[in-house]
């Protein structure tokens, strides 16, 4: 790859329809699922967050780059998405406490992106023609060779992502000297769930995807959690043997988004790949418990089979999404375990589900 300027650019699906725009930063190529985000703000965060590893972002909002980055807002060490497709790219930022620039973030992170792109259209036809997988190019290559290259990317639909973005080393966050022990599997883990188990008193053990009930039961915690990813749950066989292990010995569980889904293979609930997936800071829940509607932040692809939910003994469906019914979260009935397909973690404005951080520690103290 190398640097480059303004040159045309085009974005090309796997069923050959082609985008034009402007190239953003370095040159190349790079594929992906392409899908989109409705988010108005929080970018940095969308391109740090590992469950977007293997997927081309189309941002929504008309602006992108505004306010620069600033490194305290990330998700994990380094951008996850594939690349980027945007209207309008602002290569001078106005926040005071930005660290740089979005475009310099994007060289130095080697991520390709185009812009001037008819994002309005391209939403559209992912709409209606459903997640497909897609090439950026800013090189110049024909639209033949993009072609062939494309037609040898993996679909999501059975790819296991989880082991590109897991840590390699099991590692320590929070107080040592924390009220509660927490026993983590990282499957593409958000820092920010950090963060909001260490405020509640936690000290975790992250692990790694592929680790053992063993591996984790070794540090004696007093909670179990699973976290979000990327890619296909069902592929994850080592995690689901995890879950099973955790719900058999009645150990408080806590899972969101893939780890959500993780639970629900546990239990003998399918998972299916949704058409376009939820992705976005706005969208509405509705606790069946309590009766409360939430405005959540969403970033997923796939989705517990809710006709197995209803007629499954030992679950129970608690939340479900307003826009479309699927289910938003569910609990088990005899076991100390619950779980939600959304992240209560990233507060986008209102705090609407912070309480399920709590709620876990209140099942931790029995």
């Amino acid at each position: 790859m190398k640097y480059t300027t303004r040159q045309s650019a085009i974005l090309l699906l796997s069923d050959g329809t082609i985008f034009h725009g402007k190239s953003i930063g370095i040159s190349g190529t790079t594929f992906g699922e392409v899908c989109f985000n409705t988010g108005m703000t929080g970018y940095q965060e969308i391109f740090t967050d590992p469950s977007y590893f293997g997927q081309i972002m189309v941002a929504t909002n008309a602006h992108i780059g505004n306010y620069g980055v600033n490194e305290k807002e990330i998700e994990s060490s380094s951008i996850k998405i594939s690349g980027l497709v945007c209207k309008n790219f602002s290569f001078n930022y106005s926040r005071e406490d930005a660290s740089g620039s979005l475009e310099n973030y994007f060289i130095e992170q080697n991520l390709i992106c185009i812009s001037d792109v008819d994002t309005r259209a391209l939403v559209s036809y992912i709409r209606e023609n459903g997640a497909m997988n897609a090439v950026i190019c800013t090189d110049g290559s024909t639209v033949e060779e993009l072609k062939e290259a494309l037609a040898k990317v993996p679909d999501m639909n059975g790819l296991e992502l989880a082991s590109k973005v897991s840590t390699k080393e099991a590692y320590f966050y929070g107080d040592e000297n924390a009220t509660y022990k927490i026993s983590a599997l990282d499957l593409g883990i958000k820092m920010n769930i950090l963060r909001n188990l260490a405020e509640r008193d936690c000290y975790i053990k992250v692990f790694p995807f592929n680790s053992s009930y063993q591996d984790m039961e070794s540090f004696n915690p007093d909670g179990y959690f699973l976290s979000n990813g990327p890619g296909d749950p069902e592929p994850l066989s080592s995690a689901i043997e995890v879950a099973k292990v955790i719900i058999e010995n009645n150990k408080p569980l806590f899972g969101i988004c893939l780890g959500h889904q993780v639970i629900g293979l546990a239990n003998g609930v399918s998972t299916y790949k949704m058409f376009n997936g939820h992705r976005g800071i706005n969208h509405p829940v509705k606790n069946i418990i309590t009766g409360k509607g939430e405005i959540t932040s969403q970033n997923h692809g796939f989705s517990v089979n809710k006709e197995e939910l209803e007629s499954h003994l030992e679950l129970e469906i608690t939340h479900v999404h307003l826009n479309d019914g699927t289910v938003a979260g569910m609990r088990m009935k005899n076991k100390n375990c619950f779980s939600v397909q959304y992240h209560p973690e990233a507060s986008p404005g209102p705090h609407d589900s912070s309480y399920l951080f709590d709620q876990f520690i209140e099942n931790i103290k029995g």
